[in-house]
């Protein structure tokens, strides 16, 4: 599996984008950070969209990247025959290899049945980009509904994007997303954790936490999913709690950022494959 981090690694700073944010951050930016400590790949997510930037300026970012030997992966949200369509031609201008998408948008929640329609259609398009199409476990679905609709769909264009965190949402851990998903995964999102329970102790929180500072057993999560050999890629995602300030939320994003490609890269490395 190669390394990479997602534009959801800086989820605070794109969507500041003004002050008092100390600039913009861009496809350019992530692909910068890539750049300045050594990951081979970059993952965008629907947080900072592709499709909103114009041809010519795909064209100039798809270039600067190559140049750099960075490859991209590309990400949406709200799986559409025709927002699925838009995303593999965006795709095949990037030359990536994996489209992670989110299901479920705003007011748009299909059930499986549409889904998996809506994918079949999709795959002589998947098979010419030379594509594999990333389904991420986001909340709705339970893990055994998407290994149905991975199994169903049964090509190797397909499979799951598997969030270390998303899961929770829909009441299931990570042993229980592993056990089903893993042999099904494509992609990783590596995305540390904690679980408190609140001041009056009635209920719990989740937060994120840098990787290797929360309860997500990593070495266990990235040998699980390699072992089946599908997973191309383990990307950095983050959930930092933010601080009182705009400033120091950055910084402490920047800061996460950075120690957690460094704890990921070192887990990676240490895989026996």
């Amino acid at each position: 599996m190669q390394l990479g981090v997602s534009s959801f690694a800086f989820g605070w700073a794109v969507a500041a984008g003004s002050p008092p944010a100390p600039a913009a951050f861009t496809a350019d930016t992530l692909l910068d950070f890539a750049v300045a400590h050594r990951v081979p790949v970059i993952q965008f997510g629907d947080n900072l969209p592709l499709h909103a930037l114009a041809d010519n300026e795909l064209a100039r970012f798809g270039a600067r990247a190559h140049s750099q030997a960075v490859a991209i992966e590309t990400g949406a949200r709200g799986l559409t025959a025709g927002h699925l369509d838009r995303y593999i031609a965006i795709s095949r201008r990037l030359d990536a290899r994996l489209l992670r998408f989110v299901i479920d948008a705003k007011e748009y929640e299909p059930d499986l049945t549409t889904v998996t329609g809506i994918i079949r259609h999709a795959l002589p398009a998947l098979r010419a980009a030379n594509l594999v199409l990333g389904i991420e476990n986001h909340d709705r679905f339970p893990c055994g509904t998407l290994r149905e609709l991975i199994d169903g769909i049964a090509s190797e264009h397909v499979g799951i994007c598997l969030d270390t965190a998303n899961s929770l949402g829909a009441g299931e851990g990570i042993g229980e997303v592993l056990a089903t998903l893993a042999p099904v995964c494509v992609n990783l999102h590596v995305k540390d954790f904690a679980i408190q329970r609140v001041p009056h102790a009635m209920g719990f929180s989740v937060s994120g936490r840098s990787l290797g500072h929360g309860m997500l057993p990593l070495a266990r999560v990235v040998e699980a999913v390699a072992s089946h050999g599908r997973c191309r890629t383990a990307v950095v995602e983050l959930w930092p709690p933010p601080e009182p300030d705009m400033t120091a939320t950055l910084a402490k994003e920047m800061r996460w950022a950075q120690q957690s490609v460094a704890v990921l890269r070192e887990a990676l490395t240490a895989l026996p494959w």
